[in-house]
């Protein structure tokens, strides 16, 4: 349950900002300087602690599940978002129920059975994609049944973009519970993974997975990212 990627990952750094130019004197106190009320308020303001991942332990491999295929549609006409919880932050996909109601049901399907609680973003592709959903965590595990959905023909993986994993063998839009997100501005792929939704909130979580050391043999990250839990939540 693998995606292969062609060209190579780029990646880079902001620039900090520059320092305050120097002022003319007014009265005792310069231009730039801190004065005794800005010193109180930022001995009144504890610093602000980067936000990283939970050291969490690698959870149990799982026997792929015997699920029976959803059979109910989510409703078109209505917003759904999954809420995700992670040990490295929370995030929200917003499923794309229009143009791909088959795999969004099942997704969402899926996630209200509990199925992804506790399952791990077993891949990271730097510059391009995280991967999970497998509940044996290599890779190779799935629901036990698969759904087909034909992706939009119009559909580009980039930044945010949230689709199925399947075999490169299997036919376009094949989905079984492994889904990946883009997390490059493009990740230059044609249009055979099932489309999921988009992340609308939390790319910053996306974003402290992406960069996670990962093993070069696997791809997997060398420290365990664990999904927490997953809620479908129909916003109207």
């Amino acid at each position: 349950m693998v995606i292969t990627l062609a060209g190579t990952a780029g990646c880079g750094a902001d620039k900090e900002g520059k320092g305050l130019s120097k002022g003319k004197t007014t009265g005792t106190v310069r231009t730039g300087a801190t004065t005794a009320a800005a010193k109180t308020a930022a001995a009144a303001k504890p610093p602000r602690r980067p936000v990283t991942c939970k050291r969490v332990r690698a959870p149990r491999a799982r026997r792929s599940e015997r699920l029976p295929a959803p059979t109910t549609r989510l409703d078109a006409g209505a917003t759904w978002r999954v809420n995700v919880t992670t040990s490295c932050g929370p995030l929200t996909i917003t499923l794309d129920v229009k143009r791909a109601p088959k795999t969004t049901s099942s997704f969402a399907s899926l996630a209200r059975l509990a199925f992804y609680d506790g399952l791990t973003f077993h891949r990271v592709v730097r510059g391009d994609l995280i991967q999970g959903g497998d509940p044996r965590g290599d890779g190779t595990g799935g629901p036990g049944y698969k759904t087909v959905e034909a992706p939009p023909g119009n559909l580009h993986y980039t930044r945010g973009v949230v689709a199925m994993a399947k075999q490169e063998i299997e036919d376009p839009g094949t989905a079984g519970s492994q889904f990946f997100i883009v997390t490059g501005p493009d990740a230059q792929l044609n249009p055979d993974y099932a489309l999921v939704g988009r992340v609308t909130s939390g790319m910053d979580t996306v974003d402290r997975i992406a960069v996670l050391p990962t093993d070069p043999n696997t791809d997997r990250p060398t420290q365990p990212v664990v999904i927490d839990a997953m809620r479908v939540v129909q916003v109207k």
